[in-house]
């Protein structure tokens, strides 16, 4: 997983935290889907994923630190929709942080780290 560059960690990053979200979110008792998805993207918008990591920033070890600023670092030609670059670049940064732990099969860590963002 050290080998590949941030743009794809954050690629899986995106997926992997997407349908953490929407599990958390169905088992917290929300059902329809209007409700879900109004929900969900309080946490999964560039917006939302900037203060995850916020959240998380001081509880992150060094290879994790490096893995998030991997993806926050990392050339993309993609833009951001309703959020500043600043914002959209920590958010990659995030889903980069997320891919890895997901590809590095750290399981355990990647749902600690979510229990502090998902409450």
């Amino acid at each position: 997983m050290s080998l590949l560059n941030g743009t794809t960690l954050a690629y899986i990053g995106d997926a992997v935290y997407e349908v953490i979200v929407r599990e958390a979110l169905i088992k917290k008792g929300y059902q329809k889907v209007d409700n879900l998805h109004k929900e969900a993207i309080k946490y999964t918008s560039a917006v939302g994923q900037n203060k995850a990591i916020e959240l998380l920033r001081e509880f992150l070890t060094e290879k994790e630190e490096s893995m998030f600023k991997r993806g926050r670092n990392a050339q993309s030609d993609r833009k951001a929709k309703n959020a500043s670059v600043s914002e959209y670049r920590q958010a990659t940064g995030f889903e980069a942080l997320i891919g890895y732990l997901y590809l590095d099969k750290q399981t355990e860590r990647l749902s600690e780290l979510m229990d502090k963002i998902i409450k």
